[in-house]
């Protein structure tokens, strides 16, 4: 199970930002043909740092800005294949010079790493 891919999926997002909040729409299709939509609402706290919300998230997700790199964290209740399991994100995203955004998300629970995601955006 562990160094093995679990599940592929593809995201598309929307969202645009005019210094109001942002509500960003996540959609995702798995491999397996089920789907999820995930709203987050983000608001931008301070000249670097961000806050967010979104269905499933606990307390509240935060993040950093530092030059091109951007650190969110939050708790969730993952929805899988049998219910939900509750896990922490420590997603670390790079813009890179082409207008493209590299996501590496750490997933873990109880403190033990339990998976990775690796995530490109492209802006359309």
């Amino acid at each position: 199970m562990f160094g093995n891919v679990q599940r592929r999926f593809d995201v598309q997002i929307l969202g645009a930002w005019d210094g109001r909040p942002l509500q960003l729409v996540e959609d995702f299709t798995y491999d397996d043909g089920d789907t999820e939509q995930r709203i987050w609402t983000l608001e931008k706290t301070g000249e670097d740092t961000w806050k967010g919300t979104a269905p499933g998230v606990l307390a509240i997700a935060t993040g950093r800005e530092n030059g091109d790199t951007f650190n969110w964290t939050y708790r969730i209740d993952l929805p899988v294949r049998k219910g939900t399991m509750r896990v922490d994100f420590d997603d670390w995203m790079w813009l890179l010079t082409d207008g493209r955004v590299l996501n590496r998300a750490y997933v873990s629970r109880f403190g033990v790493r339990i998976g990775e995601a690796i995530i490109m955006f492209e802006k359309k």
